[in-house]
C-alpha cells in the first residue's frame, strides 16, 4: 500500500504509451508537488499480460490509465477494473465508440498509428536514447553532443527535463553538481548558451528529499536532507554556475512542463 500522500499510476497501451503518460503527467502538474510514480506496460497484446498488471494494480492500490485500441483487450481491462474493484481510466475509449457513431465508420483498430514512422518520430526515438545514455554525467562525452546540457544538485528535476525536452526532439545531457565531485572538463568546453543551471529554494528542496528518503524506506534525517547539506550544495552549485556564466532557472513550485517551457525558449532565442 502506497503512502496517503503517495500516486502510483499504470500507463496501459498495446502502443508506447506516450499519449497515456502525457496526460497523465498533465493531471499530476495540478497538484505538485506529491510524491508520483507512473509506470508504463507498453505493447499489450495478451488479455493473460492484463491480468498480471490487474493484479499487480491491485496490490500496489494505484491507478490504471489505459489507452488500448483493440476492442477486446479495452474491454477485458474494463471487466478487470470490475473484478478486482480497482480505479481504471479508459483514455480512448469512448471517444473512438463515439466517432464511430458519429461518422458510421469503424476505427481501423491499429494500436500505434499516432506514431506515423516518419523523420520526426525517428528523431524523437534518438533524443530519447541519448538523454538515457547521458543522464546522471554516466559518459561526459555526451556534454559536447547534446543540444542542452542541464546542471544543477540533486532533485532539482533533471532527469525528467531531460525526458520531456527529449520527447520535444532535444537531445540533453544533465550533469549533477556535487561538491566532493569535479564536473567534467568537458562542462566547460561547450558555449554557454547550450547550459541552464537549474537552482532550487532551500526549504522546498529539503522537503523533497526528506520524501525522497521517506520512498526509499530510509530516515528522514539522513544528511542528504539536512539544511546545512543542502545549503553546501546549492553554494557549490551558484559558484560552478557562474563559471559557466550560463542562464539559471528556479525550479521551486514548478512543474516539469513550465520549466521545459522556459528552456526552450531560452535555446530558441540564443
Amino acid at each position: 500500500m502506497s503512502r496517503e500522500s503517495d500516486v502510483i499510476v499504470y500507463v496501459v497501451s498495446d502502443a508506447a504509451g506516450d499519449t497515456g503518460e502525457y496526460v497523465v503527467r498533465a493531471a499530476l502538474a495540478q497538484f505538485h508537488p506529491i510524491h508520483t510514480d507512473i509506470r508504463r506496460a507498453p505493447f499489450v497484446t495478451s488479455k493473460t499480460v492484463l491480468e498480471g498488471i490487474a493484479m499487480k494494480v491491485k496490490q500496489l492500490d494505484a491507478i490504471v490509465m489505459y489507452t488500448l485500441v483493440i476492442p477486446e483487450l479495452r474491454e477485458h481491462m474494463r471487466l478487470l477494473a470490475e473484478q478486482y474493484d480497482i480505479q481504471a481510466i479508459d483514455l480512448l475509449g469512448s471517444l473512438i465508440e463515439m466517432l464511430e457513431l458519429r461518422t458510421g465508420r469503424k476505427s481501423r483498430q491499429e494500436p500505434g498509428l499516432n506514431h506515423v514512422l516518419d523523420a520526426d518520430y525517428f528523431k524523437k526515438v534518438e533524443a530519447v536514447e541519448f538523454a538515457v545514455r547521458y543522464d546522471d554525467a554516466r559518459d561526459p562525452s555526451g556534454v559536447k553532443k547534446a543540444d542542452i546540457v542541464l546542471v544543477g544538485v540533486s532533485r532539482t528535476s533533471k532527469t525528467p527535463l531531460s525526458m520531456y525536452l527529449a520527447h520535444q526532439k532535444f537531445k540533453v545531457a544533465n550533469v549533477p553538481l556535487v561538491p566532493e565531485i569535479k564536473p567534467p572538463e568537458e562542462l566547460f568546453q561547450v558555449p554557454r548558451s547550450k547550459i541552464i543551471g537549474l537552482t532550487i529554494n532551500v526549504n522546498y528542496l529539503n522537503i523533497i528529499r526528506k520524501e525522497r528518503l521517506k520512498a526509499l524506506g530510509l530516515p528522514d534525517t539522513a544528511s542528504y536532507a539536512t539544511t546545512d547539506r543542502i545549503e553546501l550544495e546549492l553554494d557549490y552549485a551558484e559558484t560552478i554556475m557562474k563559471k559557466l556564466q550560463c542562464t539559471v532557472i528556479d525550479v521551486s513550485h514548478r512543474a516539469v512542463e513550465e520549466t521545459a517551457s522556459l528552456i526552450m525558449e531560452k535555446v530558441k532565442q540564443a
